[in-house]
């Protein structure tokens, strides 16, 4: 048995209940929760990210929430980075911890470890962006097949800047993604970890995210943006593509009324937790579900 206490990942699409299962498990075990939400780490997107509240904040530690600002971008190596240290911490302490968000890039980095791919050539980059522009998503993910097969097989519908950089990747390196990809250490070493993966019916799953954006109104999400807009910030941020961020922009702009607002609102929460979900699905088949009945 590994020496140092045990951790637990708890993954899952939004609205799935994750933080309320971390949290009850926190408080019967002794644990810390540790973030791995990639909107949750901004200041800005308390509302909107649906992070824990001051008061579950306050009944166990919680690491690695809202300790960014709308201005700065962090990678998932810059996560990962983060929550070596914070591990290496709490091993020392003799705290077990729980690895709770849903983020898929954070979950695979952590059980499969991150590419140490070399800088690629802004003239690739340039260039893949050019062609996929002129080509069209269809016939790039064809050129693509050349350099890639799997990432062409298996980069999402619409995902542009995934295949541009995939494209670029294997023109500026002389490597597919894929080859470097596969190339990876995990960070956490095997058993050392436990896995789970907290997932609802759909429909169930798509009733709470509506409740949730209704949620998010009442206390205050108008307001988060209008804050967040305020700033000036560039829209190529990741806090200025959260969800509803773009579509309350337009309720503040006067272009859509506020149920307009609201209804897209929830549509695009619906549309994300489907995408999380696929990817879960997808990537981590052989983990534990909870509840187990979910099919």
């Amino acid at each position: 048995m590994p020496s140092a206490p045990l951790i637990t990942l708890i993954a899952g699409p939004t609205a799935s209940g994750k933080s309320r299962l971390a949290l009850e498990m926190a408080e019967r075990t002794g644990a810390v929760i540790v973030n791995a939400d990639s909107q949750q780490l901004y200041v800005d997107l308390r509302i909107l990210s649906a992070r824990p509240s001051q008061e579950d904040e306050e009944r166990v530690p919680h690491h690695l929430y809202g300790v960014a600002d709308a201005a700065d971008a962090w990678s998932v190596g810059r996560w990962s980075r983060a929550v070596a240290t914070l591990l290496a911490d709490l091993q020392a302490q003799g705290r077990p911890a729980l690895i709770v968000g849903g983020t898929g890039l954070y979950f695979a980095a952590l059980t499969k470890g991150l590419a140490a791919i070399p800088a690629v050539s802004v003239e690739a980059r340039d260039t893949a962006t050019a062609l996929y522009d002129a080509e069209g998503e269809a016939a790039f993910r064809l050129r693509l097949t050349t350099f890639d097969p799997p990432a062409a097989a298996s980069i999402e519908s619409g995902d542009r800047q995934r295949l541009i950089r995939a494209h670029a990747v294997a023109v500026s390196t002389g490597r597919s993604l894929s080859d470097w990809q596969a190339s990876t250490t995990p960070m956490l070493a095997p058993g050392t970890y436990q896995r789970l993966v907290v997932e609802q019916e759909r429909a169930e799953l798509y009733g709470r995210c509506d409740r949730r954006v209704e949620a998010m109104v009442e206390h205050g999400a108008v307001d988060e943006v209008r804050a967040l807009l305020a700033r000036g910030l560039s829209p190529a941020l990741p806090t200025m593509k959260a969800v509803g961020v773009r579509e309350f922009k337009a309720y503040l702009d006067g272009d859509l009324s506020m149920a307009t607002a609201v209804a897209a609102t929830q549509q695009a929460t619906r549309n994300y937790a489907k995408r999380q979900l696929t990817w879960f699905r997808n990537q981590t088949p052989d983990w534990p579900r909870h509840p187990p009945s979910v099919s």
